[in-house]
């Protein structure tokens, strides 16, 4: 709450990451947070997105740095698999910081 006004203060959302903030890519950063390493399979599973839309959003992020994708083959079947970069494990703590912040303001 701002002091002099008993108002929330939502200042913290004018910045906020709006590749993180888009709501598919929020659930696989989050998946993404606690693992060190997640192949295709278990994001689409995990986020029941068609295989065209899992793969926009990864490389949405990927372009943005957070996240890398390495493709390879486990076999002769193509295996691709994502991991948060060091950019993105820092752009996915501030996002989370800034939300908390902003919810811990909002009144009961």
């Amino acid at each position: 709450m701002s002091p002099s006004t008993n108002e929330p203060d939502l200042s913290p959302l004018a910045d906020i990451d709006q590749v993180i903030h888009s709501p598919v890519r929020l659930r696989l950063l989050s998946y993404l947070y606690v693992v060190e390493r997640a192949d295709y399979v278990f994001l689409k599973n995990m986020t029941e997105l068609s295989w065209g839309n899992l793969a926009t959003h990864l490389n949405k992020l990927e372009e943005s740095g957070y996240v890398e994708i390495e493709k390879s083959f486990k076999g002769k079947k193509p295996h691709s698999s994502v991991n948060l970069t060091p950019q993105g494990r820092e752009a996915f703590r501030v996002y989370k910081h800034k939300m908390q912040q902003v919810l811990d303001d909002l009144p009961d």
